[in-house]
């Protein structure tokens, strides 16, 4: 049973460092390499359960159902070959004639051990049992390991060749499937002088790892970087900087959820408007009116800084207090009232704003909050507009 302890072994490991790896993933260009991975990482799954199975099987001394499985164990052996010319093609983005003809030899490979396979039911010439039920390893077993041997030692020296007018973490990924290419074509080497060795499955095993420490784990997180770049784009606003309507929604959702837990200390809301923006739009054109924006959103985030700014519409500014801004409430919007009262004598930005405070008591959902700091806003704007007329 050692024999097929490899094959198990290096089954389970596969499956537990590539649970990401083999997870689905939508069938666009950006996936491909990801798509051809997957798919030799599912043939040499099977590669390893066969080459377990084979153990199992020819130590008990079941012939026949030891012939079926090692013709499994070919035929998953060459899948995984040219899957894994494939996966290799995929990642080198080669579309030339040299990586044509690589895809061709895996086929060619995958094509010859199918036919000597059917060839080897009625005339034995890849393998057969003797009367005892020893497996023995004929001619065309050698031929075949010898081909996937030079289409390994092919592959990895293109993806040194291709390492070398690479550069940053590039340069990291195609040394490592060259490595990997290497690995494979030694231990094809040593399978074809040790047929009763479970040789191939461990060079698959060094390698698959290596792959999934120094490549994959580096393009998952990378991944994860774009995907969280995306998302901040996708949820700021373009012009100020600040959260936009669509966070803001987003944020709304989950503190409708928080304040209904016993834990929760409660939250304000700020409202806020832009005063004049309309007018300087009209006068001094929508560049200034931006700068205009701006200015007034800087104002806004000088004096909330530990709270979440969100742009809402045109001019219209909204912040959520929690927090040590919203226990120092009281104090910030004196701060802010009193630079907004010096900007409306001077002539400079002027932004006019209310704010409400969360009771538990009296208020059923954050829409009764934000009505309430929406018309003390409302309140202080035209105060604001009665100081300079």
């Amino acid at each position: 049973m050692y024999y097929a302890s490899i094959g198990i072994i290096a089954f389970i490991v596969l499956v537990i460092i590539n649970l990401e790896a083999l997870k689905k993933v939508e069938k666009t260009a950006a996936n491909e390499v990801r798509i051809r991975y997957r798919q030799f990482l599912v043939a040499t799954m099977v590669y390893y359960f066969s080459d377990a199975m084979w153990g199992v099987l020819y130590e008990l001394g079941w012939i026949a159902a030891t012939y079926i499985d090692t013709v499994l164990f070919f035929i998953a052996m060459v899948t995984s070959v040219l899957l894994w010319t494939r996966a290799v093609v995929a990642f080198t983005g080669g579309k030339g004639k040299l990586t044509n003809v690589f895809l061709f030899c895996g086929w060619l490979i995958f094509g010859v051990q199918v036919l000597s396979l059917i060839v080897n039911i009625f005339y034995p010439i890849v393998f057969s049992f003797d009367a005892n039920g020893e497996y023995l390893a004929l001619p065309t077993r050698y031929v075949t390991l010898f081909m996937q041997m030079i289409l390994y030692f092919a592959t990895a020296f293109y993806s040194f060749v291709i390492r070398f007018r690479s550069k940053g973490a590039k340069r990291s990924h195609f040394r490592t499937v060259g490595l990997s290419g290497i690995i494979m074509a030694v231990f094809i080497a040593l399978q074809m002088f040790f047929p009763l060795m479970p040789l191939y499955s461990l060079g698959c095993l060094f390698a698959t790892c290596l792959i999934h420490t120094f490549i994959h784990k580096d393009m998952f997180e990378e991944q994860e970087r774009e995907i969280n770049s995306a998302n901040q784009k996708a949820y700021r606003d373009g012009l100020t900087g600040v959260k936009n309507k669509l966070a803001y929604i987003e944020s709304l959702r989950r503190l409708e959820i928080e304040s209904k837990t016993t834990s929760f200390e409660g939250y304000g809301v700020v409202v806020f408007d832009l005063n004049g923006l309309k007018i300087i739009n009209d006068t001094k054109g929508h560049e200034a009116g931006d700068e205009l924006l701006k200015n007034a959103c800087r104002l806004i985030c000088e004096h909330y800084k530990h709270s979440p700014v969100y742009r809402i519409g045109g001019d219209e500014f909204v912040a959520i207090l929690t927090g040590s801004d919203f226990d120092n409430r009281e104090q910030i919007k004196k701060q802010f009232d009193e630079q907004i009262d010096a900007n409306n004598r001077d002539g400079k930005v002027v932004v006019s704003s209310g704010m409400a405070v969360f009771d538990a008591k009296i208020d059923e959902s954050y829409t009764e909050v934000f009505i309430r700091a929406d018309k003390k806003m409302y309140e202080r704007k035209q105060a604001l507009k009665a100081a300079v007329t």
